[in-house]
């Protein structure tokens, strides 16, 4: 099994890549779509942080690069901004790190 990463794409009404109107039962149909896409392309939907009034949607997932990522997206039609790696920066592992 290859290495995972995390990895957050972004989606934006303003860009066009949120939908004008979105529902949450709209979105509870699409998401059981995206979620066969991630697992087609190997890719670990994690969380997804939305705001239906402002139009915009943050996804974590977890895949071995970004490409598999776009292809999940491409797999449902589905629009980005951007997908960007990312790591995790909590207190723990930010502020009490071990000296070496």
């Amino acid at each position: 099994m290859q290495a995972m990463r995390f990895f957050i794409d972004t989606h934006d009404r303003q860009s066009g890549t949120f939908p004008q109107e979105l529902s949450r039962d709209d979105f509870e149909s699409f998401y059981r779509l995206y979620e066969q896409a991630c697992y087609a392309e190997e890719v670990v939907p994690i969380r997804i942080h939305l705001s239906y009034d402002a139009g915009k949607a943050f996804c974590l997932n977890m895949a071995a690069d970004a490409e598999a990522v776009r292809r999940a997206h491409a797999r449902v039609g589905l629009p980005f901004d951007g997908i960007t790696e990312v790591s995790t920066a909590t207190p723990g592992d930010t502020f009490f790190r071990r000296a070496p």
